[in-house]
């Protein structure tokens, strides 16, 4: 079955950076795309980054666009997100995803079924 690990979170103070990490496996990786959600204390889960099977087009919401960046590395079925410049208001749970079916293009939040288990980041002041 799908599976998704990831890392990298963890406490980090207003400005700063970084990576989160997920591996995927279960499945042939390089056909679909990938996310990352968050969902912060009393929120909704929301959609912040998507990246498609080829690495080719991503999708930004727009509180993170220019300081977030997602990638993915096909030979290693992993895919990352790098956040920069970070906010107090970035402090969640961050999820990694995949999507339902194959060759789609990660920008539509309907398209994701999988989710890993969560790593939590913490923007302090």
């Amino acid at each position: 079955q799908v599976q998704l690990v990831e890392s990298g979170g963890g406490l980090v103070q207003a400005g700063g950076s970084l990576r989160l990490s997920c591996a995927a496996s279960g499945r042939t990786f390089s056909r679909y795309a990938m996310g990352w959600f968050r969902q912060a204390a009393g929120k909704e889960r929301e959609l912040v980054a998507g990246i498609n099977w080829t690495g080719g087009s991503t999708y930004y919401a727009d509180s993170v666009k220019g300081r977030f960046t997602i990638s993915r590395d096909n030979a290693k079925n992993t895919v990352y997100l790098q956040m920069n410049s970070l906010k107090l208001e970035d402090t969640a749970v961050y999820y990694c995803a995949t999507g339902r079916g194959p060759y789609s293009s990660g920008g539509d939040f309907r398209q994701y079924a999988y989710w890993g288990q969560g790593t939590q980041v913490t923007v302090s002041s």
